[in-house]
């Protein structure tokens, strides 16, 4: 899946390097103000001191899956991350280190790692973007998260201007966030992965996909097994990019699935009571993980559910709000995650966020 990039919505000049759609699998965004291209570590601090220098706003931007650009596009610098490899950097009998660099593609990391006969990441193949994007956002599926498996992430530190190695401890790691989120101050440059030399996976722990595979939660199974069984998942999911499937065109899940206080829970539960029980996972502090997915669909919004322009929520899974038609604009997905997140609020009281990092764009 390396640059796989969806093309840019009718209308765009295609041939216009500034045009953000053309960089983001929403294929929405407008124009940058400066569009910088960084093949190593070395030239994404030195392509975001330069912008700094000039006084101008930065935003550092490598597989554009997990973003929402506005139709205003970036007035600043957009340096496109596009450093690749990754190599060895410590090992025992056990297990192996990898530090990767920050453009490279993650699907083909796990890949690799999988034929390595490395386990700790096979779970997660199939997402689309770059393995500098995965402690930004904490990135999981399928009963693993990169918090479990990352060591340190090596970024250059805007406010002091160093580059510095953050060990996994201070990285904030937490549902779907960490410090890197939602802040500029970081830029990632690379991320350690300690990974076990094995060739089976951790203990499976999604019911799904022990189901898919046929064996028990707590099993494990061949590497290639598990990773072979992730990405037709995905796929059923509209979750593999794929230029031909207008499904792929989103950014994945939408909202990320609401952890409540028990109170507000057992008072979902009280106004979902003719639906059933909501379905739900317990988590540390007497907290209470929902399905957003299920609110969503409870909430009138069904698969293929169209919103202006052309805009839907995908017909594979409720959770992707999708560019189908190639040609909208982000306002008109934006209007879309809106009504999508007032009708779940007003019919159980629970307010959704999105999961995507919004670019001059608000919902």
């Amino acid at each position: 899946m390396s640059d796989v990039y969806a093309e840019p919505a009718t209308g765009v000049d295609p041939t216009d390097p500034v045009t953000l759609a053309r960089y983001t699998t929403l294929c929405l965004g407008g124009p940058a103000g400066r569009l910088e291209t960084a093949t190593s570590a070395e030239e994404i601090v030195q392509k975001v001191q330069e912008a700094e220098t000039r006084e101008e706003a930065v935003f550092v931007l490598a597989g554009g899956s997990n973003v929402v650009i506005g139709d205003q596009g970036f007035p600043g610098t957009v340096v496109l991350i596009r450093s690749r490899g990754y190599r060895v950097v410590a090992e025992d009998a056990d297990t192996v280190t990898v530090r990767v660099e920050a453009g490279e593609p993650w699907d083909d990391l796990v890949a690799a790692t999988v034929a390595q006969g490395w386990s700790g990441l096979e779970c997660l193949s199939g997402i689309p973007g770059s393995a500098g994007a995965t402690p930004i956002q904490n990135v999981g599926a399928y009963g693993q998260e990169v918090a479990e498996t990352i060591t340190a992430v090596a970024a250059y530190d805007r406010t002091h201007r160093e580059v510095v190695r953050i060990a996994a401890a201070d990285c904030g790691f937490a549902y779907r966030s960490s410090i890197f989120k939602y802040s500029d101050r970081w830029v990632v440059l690379s991320v350690d992965f300690r990974l076990t030399r094995s060739p089976v996976s951790g203990p499976v722990r999604y019911a799904e996909l022990g189901r898919a595979l046929g064996v028990e939660v707590g099993d494990r199974v061949p590497l290639a097994a598990a990773r072979a069984t992730v990405l037709r998942l995905r796929a059923g999911k509209g979750m593999v990019l794929d230029a031909d499937d207008p499904d792929t065109w989103s950014v994945g899940s939408f909202f990320t699935n609401p952890v409540l206080e028990r109170s507000a829970y057992e008072l979902l539960r009280e106004r979902s009571a003719d639906l059933g029980e909501p379905p739900s996972w317990p988590c540390p502090g007497d907290l209470v993980k929902v399905s957003a997915a299920w609110l969503i669909d409870k909430s009138g919004f069904s698969k293929g559910y169209a919103g202006p322009e052309g805009v839907a929520i995908s017909s594979k899974h409720t959770l992707a709000l999708t560019n189908r038609s190639g040609t909208a604009h982000a306002a008109a997905l934006i209007a879309l995650a809106r009504e999508i997140r007032d009708g779940v609020h007003d019919r159980f009281g629970v307010t959704l966020h999105p999961e995507p990092v919004l670019i001059n764009c608000v919902i």
